[in-house]
């Protein structure tokens, strides 16, 4: 089965965790967990006892270009012979099992892995078929057990949703995407100088028509006004549409008769 797409995005970045599915069901869930994969950095996909067999060009249908992935996937008949290289392992469990094992949150779970990996470790995720998930002997494999804290009256996730979670996990735990910014396209947030020069162009005007006529209450108007446009991070864009309406209502332009009764 030779790839359709992909690309420098599809790239393994360094050592990342190897995704078992054990005795999947469904090609189009294959090809839906290597697309949750690609999301999230991950690229070394590894299947046991694939029911319905392997390759199935349904997978490929259902990656929506992540391609490499199911080209470079490999086939195993046991979970033993595909985790046999592996340092640690860890298994994802939707249900409690009468098991005396560590038990970690999808993102505790990504932490030990990134820790693990940054050691030159190699690891590895199980997820167990579509119906019924791991058994008892596929979990006695695994170092630790990962739950997700979901909603306790619905925990229902198909396979490539569940791949989603620690795969975004993973993501996140070396992801310094700062959790609020502002996007500006092509303008910039207003320095200071440029937000004084507004002030100082808006108190003119309010001089100027009256508004601030009262002495008393002056200098706690220009504070309350100073205080909204401080409160966010105007642009510079911003300040040149607020000038132009202070112009304009300043000094406003007389509209044609025609077209008065136009926008009547």
């Amino acid at each position: 089965m030779t790839g359709r797409d992909g690309g420098a995005a599809l790239e393994p970045l360094g050592n990342t965790p190897v995704v078992i599915l054990v005795r999947p069901q469904m090609a189009e869930n294959v090809g839906t967990t290597a697309r949750a994969m690609a999301n999230g950095g991950l690229f070394h996909l590894r299947l046991v006892a694939p029911r319905d067999g392997w390759p199935q060009e349904r997978a490929w249908r259902a990656a929506s270009g992540a391609d490499r992935i199911l080209d470079a996937a490999t086939v195993h008949p046991t979970v033993d012979d595909a985790i046999a290289d592996l340092h640690h392992v860890f298994a994802t469990c939707p249900r409690p099992r009468h098991i005396v094992k560590t038990v970690l949150t999808a993102r505790g779970g990504a932490a030990e892995l990134r820790a693990a990996t940054q050691r030159g470790l190699k690891v590895g995720l199980l997820f167990g078929p579509e119906r019924a998930g791991l058994d008892n002997e596929d979990m006695a494999r695994a170092d630790a057990l990962i739950r997700y804290p979901l909603n306790p009256a619905f925990m229902s996730l198909n396979l490539a949703q569940a791949v989603m979670i620690m795969a975004y996990e993973w993501w996140m735990a070396a992801d310094t995407t700062p959790a609020r910014t502002l996007m500006t396209n092509e303008t910039h947030v207003a320095t200071k100088g440029e937000l004084e020069n507004f002030m100082g162009h808006l108190v003119r005007e309010l001089e100027d028509c009256g508004f601030l006529r009262n002495a008393q209450k002056r200098p706690g108007m220009v504070r309350n006004l100073r205080h909204f446009f401080t409160r966010g991070e105007v642009t510079e864009q911003e300040l040149r549409t607020l000038h132009g309406v202070i112009r304009e209502l300043a000094h406003p332009h007389r509209l044609p008769e025609d077209e008065k009764a136009t926008s009547k």
